[in-house]
């Protein structure tokens, strides 16, 4: 899917309403739990699908070198009004990335799978750029924000969400086993109930606020690490065969 500007426009201004708001700085929060396992100075990070760049903005201030690639130009002029010099973004198609074998420290996809044509393709690339580690944050099936916004009931609007692929833990973990050869580290999830509970007013943003087991949560994280861990199955180690 590549999105035009009024989606770039509607995202953006998705993350400004009172829901949009809350469910941002939940996702914020979950992805700074993720990442806190991983060295920051002086490493390199790319993100798959950095749409406007408010996450890539907020993993550059955390400490990360930042590179953004996006298969949307409209997307990716956003990201570039955001980001300024702070990154280097790239147009490109992330099934198919234009970068060496691990020639990133860490790879991010934060709900970019769910709009890609190929998903399993992506992984195996985030993977194959990545010397690290990859984090991916994903549209929990299994919650009651995919029965109110994710599914097509019958009588339900076509909407961007309603298109999109979600992805059931299990589903998920399999399709990253098969990509990297590794098994998750951890997986966490946010934002159990549904929108109409994702607000600052109490008892919701005590219940909404806090990072759960992977299974409750509206929005999912799960991490991998390469460093210092054997892969299930070889992973491709040279671009051609090592000399005897």
């Amino acid at each position: 899917m590549v999105w035009d500007g009024f989606d770039a426009e509607q995202f953006d201004k998705w993350f400004r309403t009172p829901e949009g708001k809350f469910a941002l700085d939940q996702e914020l929060r979950i992805m700074d739990h993720m990442i806190s396992a991983w060295p920051r100075r002086k490493s390199k990070l790319l993100e798959i699908g950095c749409g406007t760049g408010i996450f890539l903005e907020h993993l550059y201030r955390c400490g990360f070198d930042v590179t953004g690639i996006d298969h949307s130009p409209v997307m990716l002029q956003a990201a570039r009004k955001r980001m300024g010099n702070k990154a280097s973004l790239h147009l490109c198609n992330g099934e198919r990335l234009a970068f060496d074998d691990k020639e990133f420290d860490f790879t991010v996809l934060w709900t970019v799978l769910e709009f890609s044509d190929d998903p399993d393709a992506m992984l195996k690339e985030a993977a194959r750029v990545s010397a690290g580690g990859v984090l991916v944050g994903f549209l929990n099936r299994h919650s009651i924000y995919f029965l109110t916004h994710g599914r097509m009931w019958p009588w339900a609007s076509t909407s961007t969400l309603r298109k999109a692929r979600w992805f059931s833990l299990p589903q998920m973990h399999r399709k990253i086993i098969r990509a990297s050869g590794f098994i998750p580290k951890s997986t966490r999830s946010v934002l159990p109930g549904p929108m109409w509970s994702w607000k600052d007013a109490s008892p919701w943003k005590q219940i909404n606020g806090i990072i759960y087991p992977p299974f409750f949560g509206a929005f999912t994280a799960s991490r991998v690490d390469f460093i210092g861990r054997k892969p299930l199955t070889p992973l491709p180690a040279w671009k051609t065969a090592p000399e005897p």
